[in-house]
């Protein structure tokens, strides 16, 4: 099964960069990375050290609504190029573990989907979620902190 790695959208990305207001309506935090762990929602790469990025509420789902989760995340303070969705994103062999999470096509999470699982069955895992009928797509966040990393879908 060929999966796809969505980042953050550009429009997002751009908006906040911009200026614009965090999920909670708040401006985005600026500050100086020191090259660790600190993954960039929009390139799925983590910003160098010395280098500005963002921090800020973001909410990955099209509505507000019960399951549409909101929490904190990092983004490049300058242009970045979004990740072309084909590769696993290096922001994905940071860790050792993640929580993947199926999520049906009304934004719902289906039960039983949850779970943290360990880096070197993030794909094969998240190919079993996807197989499901009733599984649209896959978020994939943070075994330790919650934090949204990205979504994955069918390619």
């Amino acid at each position: 099964m060929a999966l796809r790695y969505i980042p953050m959208p550009d429009e997002d990305a751009e908006r906040l960069r911009g200026g614009g207001l965090d999920a909670y309506g708040n401006q985005p935090e600026r500050r100086i990375s020191d090259g660790a762990g600190v993954p960039c929602r929009h390139c799925l790469r983590n910003v160098d050290s010395g280098k500005p990025y963002l921090v800020l509420a973001y909410r990955p789902f099209a509505s507000v609504q019960a399951y549409a989760e909101t929490g904190p995340i990092f983004v490049h303070a300058d242009d970045c190029s979004a990740h072309d969705g084909h590769a696993l994103p290096p922001i994905l062999a940071s860790s050792k573990e993640y929580l993947l999470r199926g999520y049906a096509s009304d934004d719902r999470i289906v039960y039983g989907t949850g779970g943290v699982i360990a880096a070197e069955r993030l794909t094969e895992r998240a190919e079993e979620l996807l197989a499901r009928t009733d599984v649209a797509y896959v978020h994939v966040r943070s075994a330790k902190y919650n934090c949204y990393q990205c979504r994955i879908e069918i390619a």
